[in-house]
């Protein structure tokens, strides 16, 4: 059992944390964007375009959250994202590349999210965040059988 023969399962995982990165990054970008704009308009906008019901509780708490979001509140929030975006494509293209240190990098990072995404779904549980955190768990418990497998290997090859 090499490394090359495994390789699928962290490409899969490596081209599913580039596309977060390219999520988080758009999303980073897009806070920088309305920074000194009007953010609650181009929602409403956005709103009318799409024919979404400007009634429905979905478009309310979006333009209660977006009526909160000051310059500084975007700041940060593009800060945070950018981060996230170039942690995730560091991993993503280490795992492309098959280093260990992304393995690990990785798996750390993953477990180290699972308690804050428990959190979050005992306080505002919704599908979408018990299937972010059952992808989680899953690329948590290959990358820890994988990473198992290698340590293995090595060690027969020592013996």
């Amino acid at each position: 059992m090499t490394k090359h023969e495994h390789s699928r399962g962290l490409v899969t995982i490596g081209i599913f944390k580039l596309l977060k990165a390219v999520f988080f990054f758009a999303m980073g970008v897009g806070a920088l964007h309305f920074i000194n704009g009007d953010l609650y308009q181009s929602i409403t906008q956005a709103v009318i375009a799409l024919k979404f019901d400007p009634e429905s509780h979905f478009v309310s708490v979006l333009l209660e959250k977006a009526d909160m979001m000051d310059d500084h509140v975007l700041r940060m929030l593009s800060v945070a994202t950018l981060s996230y975006s170039a942690v995730a494509t560091t991993e993503g293209i280490g795992l492309l590349m098959e280093q260990t240190w992304a393995e690990y990098l990785t798996l750390i990072l993953g477990i180290a999210f699972l308690p804050w995404e428990g959190f979050e779904i005992l306080r505002h549980g919704s599908l979408w965040r018990v299937g972010v955190m059952l992808i989680n768990i899953a690329i948590v418990a290959y990358l820890l059988w994988f990473v198992r497998q290698l340590r293995e290997q090595k060690r027969s090859r020592h013996s």
